[in-house]
Protein backbone atom coordinates (compact mmCIF):
# COMPACT_ATOMS: atom_id res chain seq x y z
CA UNK A 1 0.00 0.00 0.00
CA UNK A 2 2.71 2.21 0.98
CA UNK A 3 4.31 1.46 -2.77
CA UNK A 4 1.25 2.47 -4.22
CA UNK A 5 1.18 5.38 -2.63
CA UNK A 6 4.39 6.49 -3.22
CA UNK A 7 3.49 5.74 -6.76
CA UNK A 8 0.56 7.71 -7.40
CA UNK A 9 2.03 11.07 -5.18
CA UNK A 10 5.19 11.17 -7.78
CA UNK A 11 2.50 10.74 -10.25
CA UNK A 12 0.17 13.74 -8.78
CA UNK A 13 3.36 16.01 -8.06
CA UNK A 14 4.57 16.11 -11.45
CA UNK A 15 0.90 16.40 -13.26
CA UNK A 16 1.21 19.11 -11.00
CA UNK A 17 4.20 20.70 -12.20
CA UNK A 18 2.70 20.28 -16.20
CA UNK A 19 -0.71 22.27 -15.13
CA UNK A 20 1.63 24.57 -13.09
CA UNK A 21 3.70 26.08 -16.05
CA UNK A 22 3.14 26.07 -19.82
CA UNK A 23 6.76 27.50 -20.96
CA UNK A 24 9.11 24.99 -19.59
CA UNK A 25 12.14 23.57 -21.06
CA UNK A 26 13.91 19.87 -21.08
CA UNK A 27 16.75 20.73 -19.42
CA UNK A 28 13.83 22.46 -16.21
CA UNK A 29 11.78 19.51 -16.75
CA UNK A 30 14.50 16.82 -15.84
CA UNK A 31 15.84 19.03 -12.99
CA UNK A 32 12.17 19.01 -11.51
CA UNK A 33 11.62 15.45 -12.19
CA UNK A 34 14.85 14.32 -10.45
CA UNK A 35 13.95 16.75 -7.11
CA UNK A 36 10.50 14.85 -6.82
CA UNK A 37 12.02 11.27 -7.21
CA UNK A 38 14.86 12.25 -4.80
CA UNK A 39 12.12 13.32 -2.18
CA UNK A 40 10.00 10.55 -2.47
CA UNK A 41 12.00 8.39 -2.74
CA UNK A 42 14.99 9.76 -0.32
CA UNK A 43 17.58 8.59 -2.95
CA UNK A 44 20.80 9.49 -2.52
CA UNK A 45 21.29 9.97 -6.11
CA UNK A 46 19.82 10.19 -9.32
CA UNK A 47 20.75 10.69 -12.98
CA UNK A 48 18.31 10.70 -16.10
CA UNK A 49 19.50 9.93 -19.12
CA UNK A 50 17.11 10.44 -22.32
CA UNK A 51 17.16 9.26 -26.00
CA UNK A 52 20.49 7.34 -27.33
CA UNK A 53 21.81 6.84 -23.92
CA UNK A 54 22.73 3.25 -22.34
CA UNK A 55 22.28 1.22 -25.35
CA UNK A 56 23.55 -1.78 -23.87
CA UNK A 57 20.29 -1.53 -21.84
CA UNK A 58 18.39 -1.06 -25.03
CA UNK A 59 19.56 -4.09 -26.88
CA UNK A 60 18.45 -6.08 -23.68
CA UNK A 61 15.43 -5.00 -22.60
CA UNK A 62 13.46 -3.92 -26.05
CA UNK A 63 9.88 -3.29 -25.59
CA UNK A 64 10.22 -4.03 -22.03
CA UNK A 65 10.03 -2.08 -18.82
CA UNK A 66 12.76 -3.27 -16.48
CA UNK A 67 14.97 -2.85 -13.09
CA UNK A 68 18.46 -4.01 -12.19
CA UNK A 69 20.52 -3.87 -9.11
CA UNK A 70 24.12 -3.45 -8.71
CA UNK A 71 25.81 -3.13 -5.50
CA UNK A 72 29.20 -1.32 -4.97
CA UNK A 73 31.46 0.90 -2.53
CA UNK A 74 31.71 4.28 -1.89
CA UNK A 75 34.36 6.39 -0.50
CA UNK A 76 33.26 5.75 3.30
CA UNK A 77 32.90 2.16 2.21
CA UNK A 78 28.97 1.85 2.88
CA UNK A 79 27.44 -0.90 0.69
CA UNK A 80 25.25 1.18 -2.26
CA UNK A 81 23.08 -0.19 -4.40
CA UNK A 82 21.93 1.19 -7.98
CA UNK A 83 18.31 0.62 -9.32
CA UNK A 84 18.24 1.28 -13.12
CA UNK A 85 15.03 1.81 -14.30
CA UNK A 86 14.28 1.53 -18.55
CA UNK A 87 11.69 3.90 -19.71
CA UNK A 88 9.63 2.90 -22.64
CA UNK A 89 7.28 4.64 -25.17
CA UNK A 90 4.73 3.11 -27.34
CA UNK A 91 7.71 2.12 -30.10
CA UNK A 92 11.25 2.77 -28.65
CA UNK A 93 13.62 3.07 -25.77
CA UNK A 94 13.08 6.74 -24.36
CA UNK A 95 16.05 6.76 -21.42
CA UNK A 96 17.06 5.46 -18.14
CA UNK A 97 17.17 6.75 -15.17
CA UNK A 98 19.71 5.64 -12.47
CA UNK A 99 19.21 5.69 -8.46
CA UNK A 100 21.45 4.97 -5.92
CA UNK A 101 20.33 3.81 -2.35
CA UNK A 102 21.86 2.67 0.72
CA UNK A 103 21.19 -1.51 0.85
CA UNK A 104 19.24 -0.33 4.08
CA UNK A 105 17.44 2.35 2.37
CA UNK A 106 15.39 0.91 -0.87
CA UNK A 107 11.74 2.14 -0.65
CA UNK A 108 10.30 0.11 -3.04
CA UNK A 109 10.86 -3.64 -4.17
CA UNK A 110 11.66 -4.71 -7.51
CA UNK A 111 8.07 -5.22 -9.04
CA UNK A 112 7.02 -1.98 -7.63
CA UNK A 113 9.86 0.12 -9.49
CA UNK A 114 8.93 -1.84 -12.28
CA UNK A 115 5.51 -0.27 -11.77
CA UNK A 116 7.04 3.26 -11.04
CA UNK A 117 9.29 2.55 -14.56
CA UNK A 118 5.94 2.27 -16.23
CA UNK A 119 4.32 4.68 -15.45
CA UNK A 120 7.19 6.98 -15.72
CA UNK A 121 7.85 6.09 -18.80
CA UNK A 122 4.16 6.93 -19.75
CA UNK A 123 4.91 10.73 -18.44
CA UNK A 124 7.89 10.61 -20.81
CA UNK A 125 5.87 9.41 -23.90
CA UNK A 126 3.87 12.69 -22.69
CA UNK A 127 6.34 14.90 -22.71
CA UNK A 128 8.15 14.24 -25.65
CA UNK A 129 4.97 14.55 -27.07
CA UNK A 130 4.70 17.89 -25.74
CA UNK A 131 7.90 18.85 -26.32
CA UNK A 132 7.53 17.48 -29.66
CA UNK A 133 4.69 19.59 -30.27
CA UNK A 134 5.42 22.79 -28.64
CA UNK A 135 9.15 22.53 -31.08
CA UNK A 136 7.21 21.70 -33.93
CA UNK A 137 5.20 25.15 -33.35
CA UNK A 138 7.96 26.88 -33.17
CA UNK A 139 9.59 25.50 -36.79
CA UNK A 140 6.51 26.55 -38.49
CA UNK A 141 6.19 29.68 -36.43
CA UNK A 142 9.47 30.46 -37.42
CA UNK A 143 8.77 29.57 -41.39
CA UNK A 144 5.67 32.08 -41.16
CA UNK A 145 8.19 34.39 -39.84
CA UNK A 146 10.81 33.93 -42.16
CA UNK A 147 8.44 33.50 -45.42
CA UNK A 148 6.71 36.56 -44.34
CA UNK A 149 9.66 38.70 -44.33
CA UNK A 150 10.77 36.95 -47.89
CA UNK A 151 7.63 38.30 -49.18
CA UNK A 152 8.39 41.72 -47.73
CA UNK A 153 11.75 41.61 -48.72
CA UNK A 154 13.35 41.74 -52.23
CA UNK A 155 16.70 42.24 -51.92
CA UNK A 156 18.95 39.27 -51.64
CA UNK A 157 21.23 40.57 -48.81
CA UNK A 158 18.03 40.63 -46.72
CA UNK A 159 16.67 37.14 -47.52
CA UNK A 160 20.05 35.22 -46.94
CA UNK A 161 20.30 37.59 -43.59
CA UNK A 162 16.89 36.36 -42.61
CA UNK A 163 17.45 32.58 -43.66
CA UNK A 164 21.06 32.28 -41.19
CA UNK A 165 19.18 34.25 -38.50
CA UNK A 166 16.47 31.39 -38.51
CA UNK A 167 18.86 28.66 -38.62
CA UNK A 168 20.92 29.81 -35.32
CA UNK A 169 17.76 30.69 -33.69
CA UNK A 170 16.14 27.16 -33.91
CA UNK A 171 19.50 24.67 -34.11
CA UNK A 172 22.30 26.86 -32.14
CA UNK A 173 24.57 23.88 -31.49
CA UNK A 174 25.23 24.20 -35.65
CA UNK A 175 27.02 25.71 -37.97
CA UNK A 176 26.19 26.74 -41.54
CA UNK A 177 27.43 27.91 -44.56
CA UNK A 178 25.57 28.89 -47.93
CA UNK A 179 27.23 27.53 -51.07
CA UNK A 180 25.64 29.66 -53.90
CA UNK A 181 26.02 29.54 -57.29
CA UNK A 182 26.03 33.93 -57.82
CA UNK A 183 28.77 35.84 -56.62
CA UNK A 184 28.35 37.56 -53.30
CA UNK A 185 31.71 39.05 -52.35
CA UNK A 186 29.77 42.05 -50.77
CA UNK A 187 28.22 39.68 -47.71
CA UNK A 188 31.39 38.90 -45.80
CA UNK A 189 29.24 39.05 -42.91
CA UNK A 190 27.11 36.25 -43.83
CA UNK A 191 28.49 32.49 -44.05
CA UNK A 192 28.09 32.72 -47.63
CA UNK A 193 30.42 31.31 -50.39
CA UNK A 194 30.50 30.46 -54.13
CA UNK A 195 29.54 27.02 -54.84
CA UNK A 196 32.44 26.23 -56.96
CA UNK A 197 31.89 23.48 -59.74
CA UNK A 198 35.73 21.65 -59.99
CA UNK A 199 35.14 21.68 -56.15
CA UNK A 200 35.64 18.44 -54.23
CA UNK A 201 32.95 18.61 -51.81
CA UNK A 202 31.46 16.13 -53.76
CA UNK A 203 27.91 15.46 -51.52
CA UNK A 204 27.56 19.30 -52.02
CA UNK A 205 27.90 18.50 -55.60
CA UNK A 206 25.41 16.03 -55.85
CA UNK A 207 22.99 17.89 -53.44
CA UNK A 208 23.04 20.51 -56.46
CA UNK A 209 23.04 18.54 -59.48
CA UNK A 210 20.18 15.87 -58.27
CA UNK A 211 18.00 18.29 -55.90
CA UNK A 212 18.09 15.59 -53.64
CA UNK A 213 19.17 16.57 -49.88
CA UNK A 214 22.57 14.58 -48.83
CA UNK A 215 23.87 13.28 -45.86
CA UNK A 216 27.42 12.90 -45.24
CA UNK A 217 29.41 11.45 -41.57
CA UNK A 218 32.83 11.94 -40.89
CA UNK A 219 34.41 9.87 -38.09
CA UNK A 220 37.93 11.79 -38.34
CA UNK A 221 36.46 15.01 -36.77
CA UNK A 222 33.44 13.45 -35.91
CA UNK A 223 31.25 15.20 -37.56
CA UNK A 224 27.46 14.99 -39.37
CA UNK A 225 27.28 17.50 -42.48
CA UNK A 226 23.80 17.66 -44.13
CA UNK A 227 23.69 19.00 -47.48
CA UNK A 228 20.30 20.78 -48.68
CA UNK A 229 19.47 21.94 -52.41
CA UNK A 230 18.12 25.30 -52.29
CA UNK A 231 15.40 25.11 -54.71
CA UNK A 232 12.89 27.74 -56.70
CA UNK A 233 10.89 26.88 -59.77
CA UNK A 234 13.17 27.73 -62.54
CA UNK A 235 16.27 26.09 -60.64
CA UNK A 236 18.49 25.72 -57.93
CA UNK A 237 20.29 28.01 -56.85
CA UNK A 238 22.99 26.59 -54.48
CA UNK A 239 23.12 24.58 -51.39
CA UNK A 240 22.69 24.78 -47.25
CA UNK A 241 25.66 23.27 -45.64
CA UNK A 242 24.76 22.31 -41.86
CA UNK A 243 27.56 20.80 -39.72
CA UNK A 244 26.60 19.36 -36.61
CA UNK A 245 29.33 18.93 -33.46
CA UNK A 246 29.76 15.44 -32.14
CA UNK A 247 28.42 13.62 -34.73
CA UNK A 248 24.53 14.40 -33.75
CA UNK A 249 22.11 13.37 -36.42
CA UNK A 250 18.92 15.25 -37.10
CA UNK A 251 16.37 13.15 -36.74
CA UNK A 252 14.24 13.04 -40.10
CA UNK A 253 11.43 15.40 -38.97
CA UNK A 254 14.24 17.92 -38.47
CA UNK A 255 15.96 17.53 -42.24
CA UNK A 256 11.76 17.79 -43.52
CA UNK A 257 11.75 21.01 -42.08
CA UNK A 258 15.00 22.18 -42.42
CA UNK A 259 14.06 21.06 -46.42
CA UNK A 260 10.88 23.53 -46.46
CA UNK A 261 13.19 26.39 -45.04
CA UNK A 262 15.85 25.79 -47.92
CA UNK A 263 12.94 25.38 -50.85
CA UNK A 264 11.47 28.87 -49.39
CA UNK A 265 14.87 30.67 -49.42
CA UNK A 266 15.11 28.74 -52.58
CA UNK A 267 11.67 30.84 -53.85
CA UNK A 268 12.51 34.30 -52.36
CA UNK A 269 15.75 34.13 -54.10
CA UNK A 270 14.36 33.49 -57.42
CA UNK A 271 11.56 36.18 -56.66
CA UNK A 272 14.18 38.43 -56.06
CA UNK A 273 16.10 37.71 -59.12
CA UNK A 274 13.12 38.15 -61.36
CA UNK A 275 12.14 41.15 -59.58
CA UNK A 276 15.89 42.47 -60.21
CA UNK A 277 15.70 41.43 -63.78
CA UNK A 278 12.28 42.33 -64.24
CA UNK A 279 13.75 46.23 -62.93
CA UNK A 280 16.46 46.11 -65.47
CA UNK A 281 13.86 45.19 -68.52
CA UNK A 282 12.15 48.07 -67.36
CA UNK A 283 15.00 50.31 -67.24
CA UNK A 284 16.40 48.67 -70.64
CA UNK A 285 12.64 50.15 -71.99
CA UNK A 286 12.73 53.11 -71.07
CA UNK A 287 16.43 54.04 -72.17
CA UNK A 288 15.44 52.50 -75.87
CA UNK A 289 12.06 54.12 -75.75
CA UNK A 290 13.52 57.89 -74.31
CA UNK A 291 16.55 57.22 -76.97
CA UNK A 292 14.02 56.44 -79.23
CA UNK A 293 11.99 59.54 -78.83
CA UNK A 294 15.00 62.17 -78.38
CA UNK A 295 15.78 60.59 -81.51
CA UNK A 296 13.30 61.34 -83.68
CA UNK A 297 13.54 64.78 -82.72
CA UNK A 298 15.73 65.91 -86.08
CA UNK A 299 19.07 66.72 -84.63
CA UNK A 300 21.70 67.08 -86.78
CA UNK A 301 24.20 64.04 -86.72
CA UNK A 302 26.82 65.41 -84.32
CA UNK A 303 24.07 66.27 -82.24
CA UNK A 304 23.22 62.56 -82.46
CA UNK A 305 26.11 61.09 -81.86
CA UNK A 306 26.81 63.10 -78.26
CA UNK A 307 23.42 62.31 -77.53
CA UNK A 308 24.11 58.15 -78.16
CA UNK A 309 27.56 58.52 -76.96
CA UNK A 310 26.38 60.20 -73.30
CA UNK A 311 23.70 57.98 -72.71
CA UNK A 312 26.29 54.82 -73.32
CA UNK A 313 28.89 56.11 -71.11
CA UNK A 314 25.93 56.80 -68.80
CA UNK A 315 24.59 53.53 -68.65
CA UNK A 316 27.13 50.76 -69.46
CA UNK A 317 29.89 52.59 -67.90
CA UNK A 318 32.09 52.50 -70.05
CA UNK A 319 35.70 54.48 -70.36
CA UNK A 320 35.53 55.19 -74.70
CA UNK A 321 32.81 55.00 -76.66
CA UNK A 322 32.97 56.11 -80.35
CA UNK A 323 30.82 56.20 -83.80
CA UNK A 324 32.55 55.52 -86.69
CA UNK A 325 32.12 55.71 -90.37
CA UNK A 326 33.51 54.07 -93.08
CA UNK A 327 33.53 55.86 -96.89
CA UNK A 328 35.34 55.51 -100.02
CA UNK A 329 37.83 57.80 -98.86
CA UNK A 330 38.77 56.45 -95.70
CA UNK A 331 37.42 56.45 -91.99
CA UNK A 332 35.42 59.30 -90.39
CA UNK A 333 35.57 59.22 -86.39
CA UNK A 334 32.06 61.30 -85.61
CA UNK A 335 32.41 64.18 -83.80
CA UNK A 336 31.61 63.36 -80.11
CA UNK A 337 33.44 60.54 -79.64
CA UNK A 338 35.54 60.36 -76.83
CA UNK A 339 39.08 61.55 -76.52
CA UNK A 340 41.25 58.28 -77.47
CA UNK A 341 39.33 57.94 -80.77
CA UNK A 342 39.63 61.34 -81.82
CA UNK A 343 43.89 60.95 -81.33
CA UNK A 344 45.76 61.67 -85.00
CA UNK A 345 47.32 58.26 -84.62
CA UNK A 346 44.20 56.24 -85.26
CA UNK A 347 44.85 54.82 -88.43
CA UNK A 348 45.99 51.18 -86.99
CA UNK A 349 43.00 50.64 -84.81
CA UNK A 350 40.69 52.18 -87.44
CA UNK A 351 42.26 49.66 -89.36
CA UNK A 352 41.89 46.43 -87.43
CA UNK A 353 38.13 47.63 -86.64
CA UNK A 354 37.28 48.20 -90.56
CA UNK A 355 38.97 44.86 -91.45
CA UNK A 356 36.68 42.85 -88.88
CA UNK A 357 33.43 44.65 -90.08
CA UNK A 358 34.21 43.69 -93.44
CA UNK A 359 35.46 40.07 -92.73
CA UNK A 360 32.99 39.22 -90.22
CA UNK A 361 30.09 42.02 -90.25
CA UNK A 362 28.88 40.82 -87.21
CA UNK A 363 28.80 42.29 -83.47
CA UNK A 364 31.68 41.35 -81.50
CA UNK A 365 31.75 40.77 -77.52
CA UNK A 366 34.90 40.43 -75.67
CA UNK A 367 36.11 39.87 -72.68
CA UNK A 368 39.74 40.31 -73.28
CA UNK A 369 41.17 41.32 -76.18
CA UNK A 370 44.78 40.39 -74.97
CA UNK A 371 43.76 36.79 -76.21
CA UNK A 372 42.49 37.79 -79.30
CA UNK A 373 44.00 37.21 -82.85
CA UNK A 374 42.39 40.10 -84.49
CA UNK A 375 41.90 43.76 -82.70
CA UNK A 376 45.15 43.12 -80.17
CA UNK A 377 46.01 46.69 -81.23
CA UNK A 378 43.73 48.31 -79.38
CA UNK A 379 44.89 49.57 -75.96
CA UNK A 380 41.96 47.58 -73.54
CA UNK A 381 40.78 44.62 -72.52
CA UNK A 382 36.91 44.49 -72.52
CA UNK A 383 35.08 45.71 -76.50
CA UNK A 384 31.47 45.85 -77.55
CA UNK A 385 31.64 46.71 -81.93
CA UNK A 386 28.10 46.64 -82.42
CA UNK A 387 27.77 47.38 -86.86
CA UNK A 388 25.72 49.77 -88.51
CA UNK A 389 24.29 49.80 -91.80
CA UNK A 390 23.32 53.18 -92.86
CA UNK A 391 21.91 55.00 -95.85
CA UNK A 392 23.90 54.87 -99.16
CA UNK A 393 25.52 51.72 -98.56
CA UNK A 394 27.94 53.59 -95.41
CA UNK A 395 28.55 50.98 -93.06
CA UNK A 396 29.42 52.38 -89.80
CA UNK A 397 30.33 50.66 -85.96
CA UNK A 398 29.91 51.69 -82.34
CA UNK A 399 32.86 50.71 -80.00
CA UNK A 400 32.81 50.63 -77.06
CA UNK A 401 35.36 49.83 -74.47
CA UNK A 402 36.65 49.54 -71.01
CA UNK A 403 40.28 49.05 -69.54
CA UNK A 404 39.15 46.07 -67.06
CA UNK A 405 38.77 42.37 -68.78
CA UNK A 406 35.14 40.81 -68.56
CA UNK A 407 33.76 44.16 -67.38
CA UNK A 408 30.35 44.19 -69.54
CA UNK A 409 27.76 41.29 -68.91
CA UNK A 410 26.51 39.52 -71.92
CA UNK A 411 22.76 41.47 -70.85
CA UNK A 412 23.92 44.75 -71.37
CA UNK A 413 26.00 43.35 -74.78
CA UNK A 414 22.26 42.28 -75.88
CA UNK A 415 21.22 46.35 -74.43
CA UNK A 416 23.44 47.84 -76.65
CA UNK A 417 22.72 45.96 -79.62
CA UNK A 418 19.44 46.85 -79.10
CA UNK A 419 19.88 50.35 -78.77
CA UNK A 420 21.82 50.61 -81.91
CA UNK A 421 19.11 49.04 -83.52
CA UNK A 422 16.64 51.90 -82.82
CA UNK A 423 19.32 54.76 -83.01
CA UNK A 424 20.91 53.54 -86.75
CA UNK A 425 17.35 55.11 -88.73
CA UNK A 426 18.41 58.59 -86.71
CA UNK A 427 21.93 58.56 -87.96
CA UNK A 428 20.65 57.82 -91.37
CA UNK A 429 18.07 60.48 -91.63
CA UNK A 430 20.80 63.03 -89.97
CA UNK A 431 23.18 62.15 -92.87
CA UNK A 432 20.71 62.64 -95.19
CA UNK A 433 19.54 65.84 -94.11
CA UNK A 434 22.98 66.90 -93.51
CA UNK A 435 23.68 65.99 -97.22
CA UNK A 436 20.60 66.96 -98.72
CA UNK A 437 20.94 70.95 -96.95
CA UNK A 438 24.93 70.82 -98.80
CA UNK A 439 23.55 70.05 -101.79
CA UNK A 440 20.48 72.82 -101.09
CA UNK A 441 23.91 75.18 -100.46
CA UNK A 442 26.72 74.00 -102.75
CA UNK A 443 27.26 73.95 -106.15
CA UNK A 444 27.28 70.16 -107.56
CA UNK A 445 30.45 70.17 -110.02
CA UNK A 446 32.66 72.87 -107.79
CA UNK A 447 31.52 71.14 -104.46
CA UNK A 448 31.75 75.24 -103.44
CA UNK A 449 28.92 77.20 -101.53
CA UNK A 450 26.37 78.78 -103.80
CA UNK A 451 25.84 82.05 -104.62
CA UNK A 452 22.66 82.14 -102.65
CA UNK A 453 24.25 81.41 -99.50
CA UNK A 454 27.54 83.54 -99.91
CA UNK A 455 25.02 86.12 -100.26
CA UNK A 456 23.43 84.98 -96.94
CA UNK A 457 26.48 85.06 -95.08
CA UNK A 458 27.96 87.76 -96.53
CA UNK A 459 24.75 90.08 -95.29
CA UNK A 460 25.07 88.08 -91.72
CA UNK A 461 28.61 89.29 -91.26
CA UNK A 462 28.01 92.87 -92.67
CA UNK A 463 25.82 92.67 -89.53
CA UNK A 464 27.88 91.22 -86.89
CA UNK A 465 31.46 91.51 -87.69
CA UNK A 466 33.52 94.89 -88.49
CA UNK A 467 35.04 94.80 -91.97
CA UNK A 468 35.67 91.66 -94.39
CA UNK A 469 36.86 91.35 -98.04
CA UNK A 470 35.29 90.18 -100.77
CA UNK A 471 37.38 88.83 -103.89
CA UNK A 472 36.12 87.85 -107.12
CA UNK A 473 37.93 85.48 -109.85
CA UNK A 474 37.04 84.64 -113.29
CA UNK A 475 39.43 82.02 -115.16
CA UNK A 476 40.57 84.07 -118.71
CA UNK A 477 40.02 83.06 -121.79
CA UNK A 478 37.59 80.36 -120.66
CA UNK A 479 35.72 80.19 -123.92
CA UNK A 480 39.04 78.90 -125.84
CA UNK A 481 39.38 76.57 -122.80
CA UNK A 482 36.43 74.60 -123.84
CA UNK A 483 36.95 75.52 -127.63
CA UNK A 484 40.52 73.62 -127.64
CA UNK A 485 39.91 71.01 -125.53
CA UNK A 486 36.32 70.30 -124.77
CA UNK A 487 33.61 71.19 -121.83
CA UNK A 488 35.15 67.96 -120.32
CA UNK A 489 38.27 69.55 -119.39
CA UNK A 490 36.51 72.83 -119.23
CA UNK A 491 34.22 71.51 -116.03
CA UNK A 492 37.81 69.86 -114.76
CA UNK A 493 39.90 72.81 -114.84
CA UNK A 494 36.94 74.18 -113.13
CA UNK A 495 37.27 71.49 -110.56
CA UNK A 496 41.14 72.20 -110.15
CA UNK A 497 40.46 75.66 -109.56
CA UNK A 498 37.76 75.38 -106.69
CA UNK A 499 40.51 72.94 -104.93
CA UNK A 500 43.23 75.44 -104.65
CA UNK A 501 40.47 78.18 -103.66
CA UNK A 502 39.10 75.29 -100.76
CA UNK A 503 42.85 74.53 -100.15
CA UNK A 504 43.59 78.39 -99.65
CA UNK A 505 41.05 79.66 -97.16
CA UNK A 506 40.14 78.81 -93.79
CA UNK A 507 37.23 76.91 -92.14
CA UNK A 508 35.25 79.95 -91.84
CA UNK A 509 35.97 81.54 -94.90
CA UNK A 510 33.19 80.91 -97.67
CA UNK A 511 34.14 80.11 -101.14
CA UNK A 512 31.34 79.76 -103.74
CA UNK A 513 30.25 79.72 -107.51
CA UNK A 514 29.67 82.83 -108.81
CA UNK A 515 28.00 81.86 -112.09
CA UNK A 516 29.55 80.43 -115.05
CA UNK A 517 33.25 80.54 -114.93
CA UNK A 518 33.74 83.22 -111.91
CA UNK A 519 34.37 82.26 -108.31
CA UNK A 520 33.93 83.92 -105.46
CA UNK A 521 35.68 84.20 -101.73
CA UNK A 522 34.73 86.04 -98.56
CA UNK A 523 36.83 86.68 -95.84
CA UNK A 524 35.00 87.77 -92.72
CA UNK A 525 37.29 89.60 -90.73
CA UNK A 526 39.99 89.91 -92.89
CA UNK A 527 41.86 93.48 -93.38
CA UNK A 528 42.40 94.67 -97.16
CA UNK A 529 45.74 94.33 -96.89
CA UNK A 530 45.74 90.60 -96.05
CA UNK A 531 43.05 89.98 -98.87
CA UNK A 532 45.34 91.26 -101.09
CA UNK A 533 47.98 88.89 -100.05
CA UNK A 534 46.01 85.96 -100.37
CA UNK A 535 44.11 86.70 -103.53
CA UNK A 536 48.13 86.86 -105.15
CA UNK A 537 48.37 83.70 -103.62
CA UNK A 538 45.81 82.57 -105.62
CA UNK A 539 46.54 83.98 -109.18
CA UNK A 540 50.26 82.14 -108.98
CA UNK A 541 48.50 78.79 -107.62
CA UNK A 542 46.17 78.47 -109.92
CA UNK A 543 48.56 79.31 -112.52
CA UNK A 544 51.34 77.12 -111.04
CA UNK A 545 48.96 73.82 -110.72
CA UNK A 546 46.29 73.78 -113.24
CA UNK A 547 47.05 71.29 -115.87
CA UNK A 548 46.30 72.50 -118.63
CA UNK A 549 47.26 75.83 -117.42
CA UNK A 550 45.04 78.58 -117.17
CA UNK A 551 45.25 81.93 -115.43
CA UNK A 552 42.75 84.21 -112.96
CA UNK A 553 41.86 87.37 -113.01
CA UNK A 554 40.69 88.94 -109.62
CA UNK A 555 38.56 91.88 -108.49
CA UNK A 556 39.06 92.91 -104.38
CA UNK A 557 36.07 95.10 -102.54
CA UNK A 558 36.62 95.47 -99.06
CA UNK A 559 33.85 96.90 -96.35
CA UNK A 560 34.38 98.42 -92.53
CA UNK A 561 31.68 99.52 -90.33
CA UNK A 562 32.55 103.18 -91.17
CA UNK A 563 31.17 102.63 -94.75
CA UNK A 564 27.91 101.71 -94.38
CA UNK A 565 28.47 99.68 -97.18
CA UNK A 566 25.62 97.26 -97.99
CA UNK A 567 26.49 93.67 -100.09
CA UNK A 568 25.13 95.20 -103.14
CA UNK A 569 27.58 97.46 -102.96
CA UNK A 570 30.72 95.17 -102.31
CA UNK A 571 29.64 93.08 -105.23
CA UNK A 572 29.51 95.89 -107.65
CA UNK A 573 32.90 97.13 -106.65
CA UNK A 574 34.46 93.75 -106.73
CA UNK A 575 33.09 93.03 -110.23
CA UNK A 576 34.06 96.64 -111.56
CA UNK A 577 37.45 95.70 -110.08
CA UNK A 578 37.50 92.79 -111.96
CA UNK A 579 37.03 94.00 -115.26
CA UNK A 580 39.78 96.62 -114.80
CA UNK A 581 42.14 93.55 -114.39
CA UNK A 582 41.07 92.15 -117.62
CA UNK A 583 41.09 95.01 -118.89
CA UNK A 584 44.90 95.40 -117.96
CA UNK A 585 46.38 92.44 -119.16
CA UNK A 586 44.40 89.62 -117.09
CA UNK A 587 46.57 86.95 -114.27
CA UNK A 588 46.62 90.12 -112.35
CA UNK A 589 44.03 91.22 -109.11
CA UNK A 590 42.68 95.17 -108.68
CA UNK A 591 41.21 96.60 -105.99
CA UNK A 592 38.03 99.08 -105.98
CA UNK A 593 38.38 101.56 -103.55
CA UNK A 594 36.65 104.75 -105.60
CA UNK A 595 39.65 105.40 -107.90
CA UNK A 596 42.25 102.84 -106.54
CA UNK A 597 43.70 100.18 -109.03
CA UNK A 598 46.71 98.56 -108.22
Amino acid sequence: MDSLNKILKIKSRVLDFFLSSSNYTEAIFLTELQTILKEELNADTIAISVEEIAPIYKQNKINEHGVSYSEKLDNKEHNLKNVNMLLYGENDFQGLIELTFTSSSIPLSKESFNELSKELSTIFQQYSEYIYTRFEEKQYEELYKVTSKFHSSMKVEGILTEIVRTLRNMYEDFSYQLLLTSDNDHLQHLPVKKLNFDDSNTSAMEAYVTGELQVESSLMDRRNYVYVPIKGEQGIYGVLQIISLDAARLPNKELTFITLLANATGTALENAQLYEQSKQVISDLQLINETSHQLNSNLRLQEVTMYMIKKILYFFHAKEVAFILFKQEGAEVLPGSTDFFLQDDMEDYLSDIHDHLYAEGEPLFIGDLRIQERLTKLPFCSCMIIPMHLSNGVKGVCVVTHSLPYFFSFEQFKLLQSLIHHSTLAFSNSMLREELEKYVITDYLTKLYSRKYLDDKIKKSMKYDSYGTFILLDIDDFKRVNDTFGHQIGDTILIQVSQIIQSSIRETDIGARWGGEELAIYLPKISLNQGEQIAGRLIKNIEDQTSPQVTVSCGVSFWSKEMQDSARDLFRRADFALYKAKDLGKNRLCIELKEYCG
